[in-house]
């Protein structure tokens, strides 16, 4: 099945996990000194990072329609 099409749930779960990745970098670019996470205890910044974008794409794909297969 090389050229079977792409499920709909797998491209939303990848385009949320990029999108979230590329906001959370912009983010990162625009206040550099960590105030944005500043608020939130050391420990928690990093888990948080990375549960953001793998949260959404959970979400994505999980709201996301199924494909049937033919």
């Amino acid at each position: 099945m090389p050229n079977a099409p792409v499920e709909a749930k797998v491209k939303a779960a990848s385009t949320g996990a990029f999108l979230a990745g590329l906001a959370v970098a912009m983010l990162n670019a625009v206040a550099a000194d960590n105030s944005l996470l500043g608020p939130l205890p050391a420990w928690l910044q990093a888990p948080l990072l990375a549960l953001v974008p793998a949260g959404l794409a959970w979400l994505g794909g999980y709201q996301a329609r199924h494909t049937p297969r033919v």
